[in-house]
């Protein structure tokens, strides 16, 4: 019996956002660099909630949206220039004012995981500095 967690697969995720590898994503090492892919995971983040209507420009004072609180990726294989990749989002996890996005990373030439990873985010008040309830709006998108 093992005790190894199932790797993701695309069925479970059903948002996807596209990502062209960029020759300057790679490191002296010749693939791409740790924290090029916590890039490509917030791009695929704030599409997610756009995607939902949320307006990640607002600057008004009363402003409220996701603040990543902790994250972690793990690279399952080399990336390299050129390649097309997807990220996939699913939320796994909701709680009163936070929540869990899961991540996986698949390469588009042969849907291979490339790595995965997830992220707990709070719903904060910006202005104010603290956690709010996540408004039930947000909650339903999550669910969904």
């Amino acid at each position: 019996m093992s005790s190894q967690p199932e790797l993701p697969v695309r069925s479970d995720f059903h948002f996807w956002w596209p990502v062209n590898v960029r020759w300057g994503d790679m490191d002296a090492m010749g693939h791409v660099n740790n924290s090029v892919y916590f890039q490509y995971l917030e791009c695929a983040r704030v599409g997610y909630f756009e995607a939902a209507g949320w307006d990640s420009r607002d600057t008004s004072a009363t402003r409220q949206g996701p603040v990543v609180v902790t994250q972690t990726f793990n690279y399952r294989r080399q990336l390299h220039y050129p390649a097309d990749v997807e990220v996939g989002v699913a939320c796994t996890e909701i709680r009163r004012r936070s929540f869990v996005l899961a991540y996986g990373l698949f390469d588009k030439a042969n849907d291979r995981l490339i790595g995965d990873g997830t992220s707990v985010l709070v719903w904060l008040d910006y202005a104010a500095g603290r956690a709010l309830d996540i408004p039930p709006a947000v909650r339903a998108h999550l669910a969904a």
